[in-house]
């Protein structure tokens, strides 16, 4: 077969046979990093809405605006840059929103009102917006069949490592000036110098071959794969597998972004159409309010975000935890538990008075959350075939963006008039629905190739890889 065209299914099949080596651990750790400061970004409005709330004497109004604002940006985001990673690369992309909501963020950095803050937050939320996701399609399609769960949970682990880094730097800088700067200001210069280092060691990342194949650039995916290969073989220092028996079926048809409503896709893409805009009320409503819920309790703002540190502390340990489960369990029943348990904690956490009966219960809830995190993060991507996969994760990861945007209008609120139980009744309700959802029509991933995942719910599925 020429090298000129490789079909988008023998691609596939090269790059899930290969063993893990230094190589996929390299990219990553620089998307994990790249991740972090993501997370660092959206776990900062709660911070910042906490701390300029008494600063600059904000409204309930004002304050959530100011907490919604990245994903008032994010909805565009994760619509608008998922489309172009369809269709320029995911690569590109991956720099481009980097570099965005850095440049941004550094300007945030010098805001002399609360009204240029909130439009400056807005507009890095554009490019935040697409990072998560296009993390999930980079990672399922550029890492090998039996470990991308284990791989994309590590570099959730070190993104996830942000939340607790947010609430520890806002303990330290928030109250006080630094430099005759604001603490505050200085929170925002981190995240962005951060990642603007970032975006210079993603510079060596490859383009996925699966796109490049997929989209007839069969020359480019040739050389990219086979250097892949090389690289990995000589790290590895045996001769590379063949490509296994549940290498693709094909070849695949092609696939256009209206066929999410066809066929085995339309169950998929109801799910998660229902799935993002309701979980995001459990798993960023917890996230973002916390040092308001905690000075809801009678805690000082400063002493609510050293409380809000070690919550924290629960999204890289649940992250890390995710490594033991993720490819050993079906991920659809992952994200089923994960969530229902995290529910019942959101009510202990609510109804709890004593310190630390709530410092116990909100680590456990992050603790469970950033399990479930990564298992649907691993999962949505293995949903939906290369072609539409950045577009048809996007668009319902939106939906969860107009949530998050919303949901500070709504949470501060039910947090005046019903204090946090209130929260967290609201947010139950919402997460008996999603755990009924992906029951009955999500499909069973684990183990499988991305390209047979596309193939009927129906057909068998291999036993999740031990480990």
């Amino acid at each position: 077969m020429s090298a000129y065209a490789v079909p988008p299914t023998e691609v596939a099949a090269r790059l899930d046979r290969l063993p893990v080596s230094r190589w996929h651990l390299k990219v990553t750790a620089l998307i994990g990093i790249a991740t972090f400061f993501d997370i660092y970004e959206l776990l900062m409005s709660g911070v910042l809405g906490s701390v300029l709330s008494e600063e600059w004497d904000l409204g309930r109004t004002t304050k959530a605006l100011l907490i919604g604002a990245p994903y008032y940006g994010m909805v565009l985001g994760a619509i608008g840059l998922g489309a172009i990673a369809d269709r320029y690369g995911r690569r590109r992309m991956l720099m481009v929103n980097l570099a965005g909501y850095a440049l941004l963020s550094l300007a945030a950095a010098f805001a002399t009102d609360v009204s240029t803050l909130i439009v400056l937050r807005m507009a890095a939320g554009i490019f935040m917006g697409a990072e998560l996701p296009l993390v999930d399609t980079y990672m399922s399609e550029l890492m090998p069949r039996a470990s991308r769960g284990r791989l994309t949970a590590i570099a959730y682990t070190i993104g996830f490592c942000g939340a607790p880094v947010t609430g520890l730097l806002g303990g330290l800088l928030v109250a006080k000036t630094h430099v005759l700067i604001d603490g505050w200001r200085w929170l925002l210069v981190f995240g962005a110098v951060g990642a603007l280092t970032t975006w210079i060691l993603r510079l060596g990342l490859p383009e996925s071959p699966r796109w490049l194949a997929a989209q007839g650039r069969h020359a480019e995916a040739e050389s990219i794969t086979r250097d892949i290969e090389q690289t990995v073989q000589r790290q590895h220092g045996k001769p590379l597998p063949d490509p296994g028996a549940d290498a693709p079926r094909g070849p695949q048809r092609p696939v256009a972004l209206r066929d999410m409503f066809r066929g085995t896709l339309r169950n998929r893409t109801i799910m998660l159409w229902i799935f993002h805009p309701l979980q995001t009320l459990g798993y960023y409503g917890f996230a973002s309010l916390v040092p308001l819920i905690l000075v809801s309790k009678g805690f000082s703002v400063t002493e609510s975000l050293w409380y809000t540190t070690l919550v924290y502390l629960g999204y890289p340990a649940g992250s890390a935890l995710s490594l033991l489960v993720v490819e050993r369990f079906e991920r659809k029943y992952l994200i089923i538990t994960t969530l229902a348990t995290a529910t019942l904690l959101g009510f202990v956490f609510g109804t709890a008075t004593t310190p630390w009966l709530i410092a116990t219960s909100g680590v456990g809830i992050s603790l469970v959350n950033n399990v479930f995190s990564n298992a649907y993060h691993v999962y949505q991507a293995e949903l939906f075939p290369t072609s539409i996969r950045s577009r048809a994760i996007g668009i319902p990861y939106s939906l969860s963006r107009v949530t998050s945007a919303l949901l500070p209008f709504g949470a501060l609120a039910l947090l005046d008039s019903f204090g946090a139980l209130g929260i967290f009744t609201g947010s139950g309700i919402a997460m008996a629905v999603v755990c009924i959802t992906v029951a009955t029509l999500g499909p069973k991933t684990t183990g499988r190739s991305l390209e047979n995942v596309e193939d009927t719910a129906d057909a068998p599925v291999p036993a999740p890889v031990k480990t």
